[in-house]
């Protein structure tokens, strides 16, 4: 309930849709019909009008200028969601994807008129290389679901190379959820390793389930509890032993990178996903990035294309014919060799930071879910002891006890002003809420959170449940029916249609 005649709230108003705005004869522009002009759609013309809304320029531009106003960024607030590194993308390395000599790149370019470009991709595998230790990228992969496709293909590439047929993959219940997704999706029956009581994989389990027909075990690594998987190397030994592969989920490399080298760990294969470690834009659709790091002994298996540097300079091997020397290309995974502007934006990222800033990055990161963790753990239940890593998790503890849900209590986090935290993920824990703070929040804002998380504790123990449970009501729009909204949503305007509240 707004509370006004017209909807509006304040400056904030209530914007209907363009098709409801607009009027015959209204433009924007006026054009004269064009003259001398053939009709070349031999009969095929419409019949009827488009039935396009007639509108003016100021209100379409006030129109989409509100709209944005209403979209909840990083940019725009505190933006804790867990498993994701929702966190600052500076602006400089925005400017330099869009040097004309970057973004004007057509991928079918003569060589010799990209060497800048191959150059710099060249350099961004060398960063990967040095800072994971492993002796080769593959860098087209256009997501990070896609980069764990790549790398178990390798995996299965390498395993077919030497005549061995295996058929299971072993996944921590704590693991992404796209892991058993990519495995399964390769044909391998996926063997889930249920976790310990400290929230890692069990390792009894884990050896109990081991044997000469598993391929690979993939090890999400701090894994989705926020926890730093620290028997590793005994899990990396173990595979090794009967001949299969460790594979890592990158995904939260932002924790470790530039203190821990995955290949002393004993990692084979790793994708790394651009956004969450090196600050390129998350999201939307992409374009993504998910270079794979691959051991030596998988590396000659990685996909096309790959740069080659020869006596006329850097190139792409694209076919049978272009590879060095030992190289066993499993195939190709999309067209053309990744996104430019991705590759620009991560290594203005590691340049602007350099080595030693990287590291702190990683510091920062997980001092701040650790703030959390420890200022939060009286108010908010958490299923394991800390320290954690860059995600605070806590379950719904909490809540229950006064007859509210997680689901209620992040309704509430958004009529204070914040995008709620990762909810009921991982699916390990009862209600869960996952909290990411990054490296990019100051104190100060991790500070107005967690105040906001004790005022509305404080609200919950006065009995003030309905509060909760009618939460958000200085929205937009209150309290979605999220059930009939995802089983009966409506995705198109129609002229007279009712509207549901």
């Amino acid at each position: 309930m707004t509370g006004t005649t017209s909807g509006h709230r304040g400056l904030d108003f209530e914007e209907p849709l363009l098709f409801e705005q607009g009027a015959e004869g209204r433009t924007g522009v006026d054009l004269p019909k064009p003259a001398g002009k053939a009709n070349r759609l031999g009969g095929l013309e419409r019949k009827s009008p488009v039935g396009l809304p007639g509108l003016s320029e100021p209100q379409v531009i006030r129109h989409f200028t509100r709209l944005s106003q209403k979209n909840y960024g990083i940019d725009s607030g505190f933006y804790p969601l867990g498993s994701c590194t929702m966190k600052h993308n500076p602006r400089l390395n925005e400017k330099l994807a869009r040097l004309p000599g970057f973004a004007s790149l057509h991928p079918l370019q003569p060589w010799s008129t990209v060497q800048g470009a191959l150059e710099l991709i060249e350099q961004l595998a060398d960063w990967l290389k040095k800072l994971t230790g492993l002796p080769a990228v593959a860098l087209s992969p256009a997501a990070g679901a896609h980069g764990e496709l790549c790398g178990m293909m390798a995996i299965r590439a390498a395993l077919a190379d030497r005549g061995d047929k295996r058929a299971r993959v072993l996944v921590p219940e704590s693991a992404h959820g796209t892991n058993p997704a990519t495995a399964a999706a390769l044909g391998y029956r996926v063997d889930s390793v249920p976790g310990n009581a400290r929230g890692r994989m069990d390792l009894e389990s884990f050896h109990s389930k081991l044997g000469e027909d598993v391929a690979a075990v993939m090890l999400t690594n701090p894994n989705t509890c926020g926890l730093f998987e620290d028997e590793i190397l005994e899990v990396a030994a173990a595979i090794h032993g009967v001949g299969g592969f460790l594979y890592a989920d990158g995904a939260n490399f932002n924790a470790i990178v530039g203190r821990v080298r995955p290949a002393d760990l004993g990692v084979d294969c790793m994708h790394i996903n651009l956004h969450k470690t090196f600050s390129t834009p998350h999201g939307g659709g992409g374009p993504g990035s998910g270079p794979v790091v691959l051991s030596e002994a998988l590396s000659p298996f990685a996909p096309y294309p790959f740069l080659v540097r020869d006596a006329k300079g850097l190139r792409l091997a694209e076919g049978p014919g272009e590879v060095p020397e030992g190289a066993k290309p499993f195939g190709r995974l999309k067209g053309f060799h990744g996104q430019m502007g991705m590759f620009v934006r991560a290594l203005a990222y590691m340049l602007s930071h350099g080595g030693d800033g990287l590291k702190q990055v990683a510091e920062d990161a997980v001092l701040s879910a650790n703030y959390l963790l420890a200022t939060l753990k009286d108010e908010l239940s958490a299923p394991y002891a800390g320290p954690c890593m860059h995600e605070a998790l806590f379950d719904d503890a909490a809540f229950r006890k006064h007859g509210i849900t997680t689901l209620d209590f992040a309704k509430a986090l958004i009529d204070e002003g914040f995008h709620p935290m990762t909810i009921y993920f991982p699916l390990v824990v009862h209600g869960a809420l996952l909290m990411e703070p990054t490296e990019s929040e100051s104190k100060e804002g991790l500070d107005r959170f967690i105040a906001t998380v004790r005022a509305l504790m404080a609200r919950l123990k006065s009995g003030d449940v309905v509060h909760f449970q009618q939460a958000p009501q200085f929205t937009p729009r209150r309290r979605l029916d999220e059930t009939l909204a995802a089983r009966h949503p409506v995705l198109r305007w129609r002229a007279g249609a009712e509207v549901q509240d």
